[in-house]
């Protein structure tokens, strides 16, 4: 991506995620990264590949912070929760919720591409819990993924009201995890 692609990604990414990705226009866009239009046209073809631009960079760095606490877990039960830990250290600088789920609800269409990179981005930690749990030798991997995603979507989307939400849901997390060991 050329300089002026990452200015216009991110001035893209903030705005979408404080004011709302149908909120923002290019014309905005444009402004915020010090870019015309037409080079925001060039660089991406259209709004709708930009969104899905600024949540694939979301995206990377997201699952870059899961990749590091899963590497720093201390035993195979305590990765499968880092992701929860993650999201705990995400969230401080991530007040609005997930841009992900966010995303999800601006955009039903299925065909639309940022639809695709969000709905990806559940379903990869979604695969990722079941790894780390079969790795853990916790009974049904499959049926623990499902609970843990979830319990971690569960927990995100009520941090905006309640922050202690992501405290709890990690503490159910590591419950559930425990439990799921025991019944090998």
């Amino acid at each position: 991506m050329t300089p002026a692609g990452r200015r216009i990604v991110a001035a893209a990414e903030e705005l979408f995620y404080a004011r709302g990705i149908t909120a923002v226009g290019v014309d905005l866009i444009a402004e915020h990264s010090g870019v015309t239009k037409r080079t925001l046209y060039n660089q991406f073809g259209s709004k709708d590949h930009l969104v899905a631009a600024c949540l694939s960079e979301r995206d990377r760095r997201w699952r870059s912070l899961v990749r590091a606490a899963v590497d720093a877990s201390d035993s195979p039960g305590d990765a499968v929760t880092a992701p929860f830990e993650a999201l705990r250290t995400w969230s401080e600088t991530n007040r609005r919720g997930c841009a992900f789920l966010n995303a999800l609800a601006e955009l039903p269409d299925p065909a639309h591409p940022a639809h695709r990179v969000a709905a990806g981005q559940k379903l990869w930690l979604r695969n990722l819990f079941e790894e780390l749990a079969a790795a853990a030798g916790c009974s049904d991997p499959a049926g623990l993924a499902t609970r843990l995603l979830v319990l971690h979507e569960g927990a995100l989307a009520l941090q905006p009201l309640s922050p202690d939400s992501l405290q709890e849901g990690t503490t159910l997390a590591h419950t559930l995890v425990q439990a799921a060991m025991r019944r090998r």
